[in-house]
């Protein structure tokens, strides 16, 4: 009998869902509309602060993971079990979750015992706050050079950690946190809750 997911060993899960690289797809901005609205209509738009499509998927050219990444941003008084049940009934599988110090919990979609689905989500729920991969995603859809650089030590990384995605995550650490660094110098605060012209960067 076919082991569920839930079920897999670790190595297992990697195994069934390698480190996959493609060129942009232009139906991914798409992917991300359809699926950011019927979390509105679910959620609430009193519960959300920000929403946005983050992650290579968002940079135009940039070859990526076929994964929509998305960051949705809470208001501090939302039910958060009341959360995990409406994200639950449609569809999404959580896979971690966090309150020790920063809220943060993981949703998925479109993964299968029988391996990826046509259209794979990962969605990162926090509260509202300052979050390093708004500016990250900023900076290279900004500078197209940055981007192709990141692009270029992305398949760099493939083959070596196609089965290891916490090995391919850490390799691109240092790239990511440079750039987030410029950018923030670059950008400001702007997406401070705080910040001015906040609201202009609600949701992308």
């Amino acid at each position: 009998m076919k082991k569920t997911l839930s079920e897999m060993t670790l190595e297992e899960l990697w195994e069934l869902f390698p480190i996959i690289l493609k060129e942009h797809n232009p139906e991914y901005e798409k992917w991300y509309l359809i699926e950011k609205e019927d979390i509105i209509r679910h959620i609430g738009q009193k519960n959300i602060k920000r929403i946005n499509h983050i992650g290579s998927t968002s940079v135009e050219g940039l070859i990526a993971k076929p994964t929509i990444d998305i960051l949705l941003e809470l208001d501090n008084d939302c039910n958060l079990e009341w959360l995990k049940s409406t994200l639950t009934g449609m569809g999404w599988l959580l896979m971690s979750s966090e309150n020790e110090s920063d809220m943060r919990m993981a949703f998925n979609k479109g993964y299968t015992p029988d391996g990826f689905d046509e259209k794979v989500y990962h969605l990162h729920v926090r509260y509202h706050g300052d979050w390093n991969e708004l500016y990250f995603k900023d900076y290279l859809r900004e500078h197209s050079e940055v981007a192709e650089e990141y692009g270029l030590l992305k398949k760099l990384l493939w083959k070596k950690f196609e089965h290891n995605r916490d090995g391919y995550t850490d390799a691109k650490t240092e790239f990511i946190m440079k750039y987030t660094n410029i950018a923030r110098a670059c950008y400001g605060d702007r997406y401070s809750p705080d910040a001015t012209g906040c609201k202009e960067n609600k949701q992308q």
